[in-house]
């Protein structure tokens, strides 16, 4: 036989080898996942290495928080709303729409508060080292988004340079 005909029979063997070990891999990671796809939290324990007794703690902080959370969003969705009210009545930025927007901001700002008092509550939950790493991936989601828009409505042009 051809010595390049072997050679590329092996490479395909070997790279039959390895997709399969990434498919039954994924399969198992998968199944693992999906198992309990109404616990939003299983993530965090394989993440932050959590024992039974540490994800316990941060269910009940969860659950805990989670009425917290859903009435701050229904006072965000109702102000959105009297802001959009408020500037379809109109063409120009009337006084009504200037305090709807001062107020929804307030209760972002409520919210993003709550929020980061929610995720150090979280992270007194678990090891000191996990519960570092878990709040700064929690401030950097919380604080970062409004950066990332930030960033990009300025990208191209200079603010308050002239």
């Amino acid at each position: 036989m051809n010595r390049s005909l072997i050679v590329v029979l092996g490479a395909l063997a070997v790279g039959a080898a390895v997709f399969a070990g990434f498919y039954f891999a994924a399969q198992r990671v998968s199944l693992i996942y999906c198992a309990n796809p109404a616990d939003d939290l299983s993530w965090l324990r394989g993440e932050f290495h959590l024992s039974d007794a540490e994800m316990a703690r941060v269910r009940r902080l969860h659950e805990s928080y989670l009425p917290q959370c859903a009435r701050m969003c229904a006072l965000i969705a109702a102000k959105k709303a009297e802001v959009r009210a408020a500037l379809a009545n109109g063409t120009n930025v009337t006084d009504e729409v200037r305090r709807d927007l001062a107020e929804l901001g307030e209760l972002r700002a409520q919210c993003q508060a709550q929020m980061l008092g929610h995720f150090i509550a979280v992270s007194r939950a678990m090891p000191p080292a996990e519960g570092r790493r878990y709040l700064a991936e929690m401030e950097k989601i919380t604080l970062g988004f409004h950066e990332e828009i930030e960033q990009s409505m300025s990208a191209g042009h200079e603010h308050g340079s002239r």
